[in-house]
């Protein structure tokens, strides 16, 4: 096992190394100055999260959530971070399925 582990460290920091993360941290760091903005934000992301998951297609609902926070998203601290989430949230969901595919795991 310390081999995998050795080699999960190693991953973490060429992770912490992409030029996706660093963005990822510069954007979160310029929204934790501002905590009023942060907990927007997380009850935005909470929020949509909640939407992504609950089995209930309500375009109507879906809609107005999205309508209620169109001008918060337009707010370019707002947008730059969530932006930078989305990134590294996909570079994370791919590296997840290389490995899922490379394990045969099915």
């Amino acid at each position: 096992m310390n081999n995998i582990d050795n080699a999960t460290d190693e991953f973490i920091a060429a992770i912490l190394k992409t030029e996706v993360y660093e963005n990822y941290a510069r954007e979160l760091a310029k929204v934790k100055k501002q905590p009023e903005l942060k907990a927007q934000i997380d009850e935005y992301r909470k929020r949509n999260f909640e939407f992504q998951s609950n089995a209930d297609n309500d375009f109507g609902k879906l809609d107005r959530f999205e309508k209620e926070y169109e001008g918060f998203r337009a707010n370019p601290l707002v947008a730059d971070f969530l932006a930078a989430e989305l990134g590294l949230c996909r570079m994370m969901q791919r590296i997840n399925a290389r490995i899922t595919a490379g394990l045969n795991f099915e």
